[in-house]
């Protein structure tokens, strides 16, 4: 790991804080859909439309304790919209700091409900960017497409190996990025446990320093995991990617100070070929130069991470 794989992680974060990025014009969205648990749960995001009819739309997938308002988003919202597609940037249950519930690694269902919405009924091409969980989670989709108009997913920075980087992100050397993360979770299960009983009383979750902690005492309760083991073992999806059935791309850091190459390297060896992986030098966790190329699309595609990925899912149409 290097120290500009922090600089690159950091930047980005720290410039969207002191100068939000706007996104551009948009319209509420949302939908209902039905927790096996709690019922009616309600989601929320906002549609964004480019300035000619698109039959084609990206859905965008926040990571964990993030939300539809960081800078990755909404960098990629606008990357869509300049593009000529139009985009959701969907948050996750709980995300919107609403209280409806919180959400775990391999949970498709947020998805699956989003994609089948009225919505975007009329759209005939679907494709999914998932950013650092968020990827996961659009991974693990893949493996069981929802919607026959989904032709493509792509991942950026995300875990494949979910026991691996926990452990890495609960190292001392990680702290600062642990507890980043640990205060949006906070946040997000305090608002739920505002509206509805939780499986863990407020005041252990926020003395929790590590996200196994989290795993623990939130994720295995609430959705019936047998353990931490059995949550982190039964929902990785690096070790199901040969399952995969769209074509999907895997974006991964070599210098991620919050997923590190090791924990990624094992399960990018001998991909089938309907899923392709690129490391990339030149950043950190989903923050990389303006000037990025994939050597993935043609040179009429822009520089930049999101223009790049975007071109490369509808190459996929």
């Amino acid at each position: 790991m290097t120290l500009s794989g922090h600089l690159w992680t950091l930047g980005p974060n720290l410039r969207h804080r002191a100068r939000p990025l706007a996104p551009p014009p948009g319209e509420p969205w949302s939908t209902t859909l039905q927790d096996p648990r709690l019922g009616a749960l309600r989601l929320r995001g906002v549609l964004h439309r480019s300035a000619t009819p698109s039959r084609a739309l990206c859905v965008l997938v926040h990571g964990l304790g993030g939300a539809i308002d960081s800078h990755y988003v909404v960098r990629a919202a606008q990357a869509a919209v300049d593009s000529g597609l139009d985009c959701l940037r969907l948050a996750l249950r709980g995300a919107d700091r609403e209280g409806d519930d919180f959400y775990h690694a391999a949970l498709t269902a947020d998805l699956e409900a989003a994609l089948a919405s009225p919505a975007l009924a009329a759209y005939e091409h679907l494709y999914v960017l998932g950013f650092s969980l968020g990827g996961h989670v659009t991974l693990c989709h893949a493996l069981r497409p929802s919607d026959h108009r989904l032709r493509a997913v792509a991942s950026v920075c995300a875990p494949l190996d979910l026991a691996a980087s926990c452990a890495a992100i609960d190292h001392p050397r990680a702290a600062f990025y642990c507890r980043h993360v640990l205060d949006g979770l906070k946040e997000i299960y305090a608002e739920v446990a505002r509206r509805r009983p939780v499986p863990t009383p407020m005041a252990s979750i926020r003395r929790l320093t590590t996200i196994r902690g989290w795993d623990r005492l939130a994720v295995v309760p609430r959705f019936g995991f047998v353990s931490v083991g059995d949550y982190h073992s039964s929902c990785s999806v690096g070790p199901r990617l040969a399952q995969v059935q769209v074509p999907a791309l895997i974006v991964s850091a070599t210098a991620d100070p919050m997923i590190p190459a090791a924990t990624i390297a094992p399960h990018v060896a001998g991909l089938p070929p309907i899923v392709t992986h690129r490391w990339i030098d030149r950043g950190g966790h989903v923050g990389f130069p303006g000037s990025l190329r994939l050597g993935l699309a043609g040179p009429e595609a822009p520089p930049g991470l999101a223009p790049q990925v975007l071109a490369w899912l509808r190459r996929h149409a």
